[in-house]
């Protein structure tokens, strides 16, 4: 009998069909992955689950009995729970507050001893007892964070977990750490649902696999059944032949410079200079400081020391506004609190830049030339929307990347800075954004890109920058720019190719 049984699952939004009779089904005691392309349905089919939202119609049944959900709270009693890419943590409370939160309003007096002793037996079960429950939740780190979260979960006595892109801020020693705890969960007969758009992490983890596309089931198969390009025909409906988009595009005269860049604790003499027409990734571990680089050169956070020169000037960026002025564009790691506006509609967030061509005179709008321009992008970047006037916390994770790029190419900035451009993002969109990087190169454009997925610096970056500790510990280019040399220079070997 199936954990989890879900059939004919139907939801509009506004008249917009999100899920079309979505069938799902998942076993105890299995690692079930969940796929499918940015907007196919698998967020609007797991917070269904969830009881965020209530289906139109169709039935849900938990162990072979219909159950209705309708609230998260109905969700959790019925044994469900689901991690989101955002964590739900109280930040100012502590490990085991956040893990028995639930009992905290019980009653007037609340048992610590035994609170503590609780979490620190659901922590070493996992196979965390490094983490003290009484340590803050917000000062730990992001994968120890994840297991505060797992182990909430399981003081609620879960048997259905949701994990929703567990490893897209872990480095690849907690990502092991991690499907060691998921097989754990597995083992105890948990039913572990699965979404992430890493293929290598569905294969190596998972059991069987469910697409999803345009809001209906394509099909679930054992993923041994399976191989990386059948499974990525299966989600985007068709052949995908060249994932890295080819360019031929030769650099140009460099188009910015910097020199000894430091910024806070985490960047430390920095030196480097990207062409015009170039692609120069930076990869490094997470905490190496390759985000810090990115925003102080933007100005987001100020330089200690350094100086920083576009098409040989010097600048002196103290905030984003002017750096934008100057050229300079960054599309930021974290989208949805600094790439976009949510409850803005699309045509705002891809106008909104100091930059904006459309203006008229005394700085009044014009609206016709922003739609007409706005809808062009819409196109060209295959813009999953029913209208540009739809907010943008409507949309799917990577079609909301897609807008964080929209105003860049409105402002035709000089240089583009991009801190993990494609995270969250499925295969089909990160194809779309690559096409787009490479015509932004083919026009000149200087892009600087930060990615911790080294498949993607190696097919897209002419050369690769790799950090360790705040510091550049040597350059790739060329076929020198493999997975072993990025690790080799991540972990601290110095080496210029």
């Amino acid at each position: 009998m199936d954990r989890l049984d879900m059939r004919e699952i139907s939801k509009e939004f506004g008249g917009v069909a999100a899920l079309t009779g979505a069938q799902f089904c998942a076993r105890a005691g299995e690692v079930h992955a969940l796929m499918g392309e940015n907007g196919a349905g698998k967020s609007t089919l797991m917070k269904i689950l969830a009881g965020a939202y209530t289906h139109d119609r169709g039935e849900i049944r938990i162990d072979g009995s219909p159950v209705s959900i309708a609230s998260p709270q109905d969700a959790i009693r019925k044994g469900v729970s689901i991690i989101y890419q955002e964590f739900s943590l109280a930040r100012h409370l502590t490990v085991a507050e956040n893990i028995l939160i639930e009992t905290l309003g019980h009653g007037f007096l609340v048992n610590r001893r035994a609170m503590r002793t609780r979490a620190a037996e659901l922590l070493a079960g996992m196979g965390f007892d490094d983490i003290d429950p009484d340590d803050i939740a917000g000062d730990l780190t992001v994968a120890h964070q994840q297991v505060v979260e797992i182990c909430k979960a399981l003081s609620r006595d879960c048997s259905i977990l949701v994990l929703d892109e567990p490893t897209a801020v872990l480095t690849n020693h907690e990502t092991e750490k991690l499907f060691k705890l998921v097989r754990r969960l597995r083992e105890s007969g948990v039913c572990v649902i699965y979404i992430s758009h890493r293929l290598d992490e569905i294969f190596s983890l998972c059991e069987r696999v469910t697409v999803l596309k345009d809001g209906a089931t394509v099909g679930t198969w054992e993923t041994s059944t399976l191989d990386h390009k059948s499974l990525v025909n299966l989600m985007i409906g068709r052949e995908l032949k060249d994932f890295f988009p080819s360019r031929d595009i030769a650099p140009g005269p460099v188009a910015l410079a910097v020199d000894n860049l430091s910024t806070g604790p985490l960047v430390s003499g920095v030196s480097f200079h990207v062409r015009r027409g170039e692609v120069l990734g930076i990869g490094g571990l997470v905490g190496a400081g390759r985000t810090e680089v990115l925003r102080a050169i933007f100005g987001a956070d100020l330089l200690s020391t350094g100086e920083v020169r576009l098409d040989g000037k010097m600048l002196n960026i103290r905030r984003p506004g002017e750096a934008v002025r100057a050229g300079i564009g960054l599309v930021p790691e974290d989208r949805k609190h600094q790439g976009c506006l949510l409850d803005m509609p699309i045509l705002d967030n891809a106008m909104m830049t100091p930059v904006n061509p459309h203006l008229g005179p005394f700085g009044l709008l014009r609206d016709r030339r922003e739609r007409s321009a706005t809808e062009a992008l819409r196109k060209q970047l295959n813009l999953k929307t029913a209208s540009i006037d739809a907010d943008a916390g409507t949309l799917s994770g990577g079609n909301q990347q897609k807008v964080v790029l929209m105003k860049w190419l409105v402002s035709g900035c000089d240089v583009l800075l991009l801190d993990e451009p494609t995270r969250g993002v499925d295969v089909g969109a990160k194809v779309e954004i690559y096409r787009v990087i490479n015509e932004l190169a083919a026009r000149g454009a200087a892009i600087i890109m930060v990615s911790s997925e080294m498949l993607e610096l190696i097919g897209m970056c002419d050369r690769v920058l790799v950090m360790r500790a705040g510091t550049i510990t040597g350059e790739l280019s060329g076929d020198a720019i493999t997975e072993e040399g990025i690790i080799e220079l991540a972990m601290g070997r110095e080496n210029v190719h």
